[in-house]
């Protein structure tokens, strides 16, 4: 970098102390821009922190049960999320929530590679072949019934679960069964809407009690997450004024 009178000379652009005094107002503005927008961010966590610090905490089957009675609202209940009416297939054995089989062929394909020299430029080209395995057919099913602190349920209704790698059966030739399925219980947090008798709009915190969920979604993690995001936009915004050629500044 050498040091002109009244510019900075970087090699690829030049910084001029006008362009650098053009650029302490453009960031002053974002800065100012990020302020309120962030101040938005924040009065719409605060107001959903008081409909989270409001939400009845329930960990009896007959509070959940009285809530959804008594239309009661936003809960957050905690307790054991069963199967009732477990899946298979019968290659695999055992009990999922949900399971999945997936029907792969051991597939050829061909692609064009090609050669260069030194200097980067295409001297030529040759079809190379290579085999993967790609997805044929799927199938997949899952209980109709689930219970949540002992109270029924439809399946989906609380919770869809993540299925994990089950087992690889060989078919026929270059042809592959693979297995997923879901636990069939699993503990955690809802929070939800008591209304109409039932759970309504509801997410699932896996492995979380109540205050770990409330933590969760009282986290500052969306505020931090944007003032990343506008510092990261300021910066490239500068650079940018920087690497154009400002001349209506001269």
């Amino acid at each position: 970098m050498r040091y002109g009178r009244k510019s900075f000379d970087f090699g690829d652009f030049e910084i001029t102390k006008r362009e650098i005094l053009a650029s302490i107002s453009i960031i002053a503005v974002m800065i100012l821009v990020g302020i309120l927008i962030s101040g938005k961010i924040s009065e719409y966590q605060m107001d959903k922190n008081e409909k989270y610090n409001k939400a009845v905490k329930i960990e009896s089957q007959e509070m959940f049960q009285y809530g959804m009675d008594t239309n009661v609202g936003n809960a957050f209940v905690y307790g054991d999320l069963k199967a009732v009416d477990t899946v298979t297939y019968p290659e695999i054995g055992g009990e999922y929530m949900s399971v999945s089989k997936d029907e792969e062929h051991y597939t050829r394909h061909t692609r064009t590679v090609y050669e260069y020299d030194e200097d980067g430029n295409v001297t030529g080209s040759h079809e190379e072949e290579y085999w993967t395995w790609d997805l044929y057919d799927s199938d997949n099913k899952h209980c109709d019934k689930v219970t949540f602190l002992g109270i029924e349920f439809d399946y989906g209704q609380i919770y869809k679960p993540y299925e994990n790698y089950i087992d690889t059966i060989d078919g026929d030739y270059h042809v592959r069964y693979v297995y997923y399925g879901s636990k069939t219980e699993y503990t955690g947090t809802i929070f939800t809407k008591l209304d109409n008798h039932t759970i309504n709009k509801t997410e699932f915190y896996k492995d979380m009690d109540i205050n770990d969920a409330v933590d969760y979604l009282q986290s500052n993690a969306g505020m931090i997450a944007f003032w990343i995001f506008w510092v990261i936009l300021i910066g490239g915004m500068v650079f940018g004024f920087y690497y154009l050629d400002n001349r209506w500044l001269d």
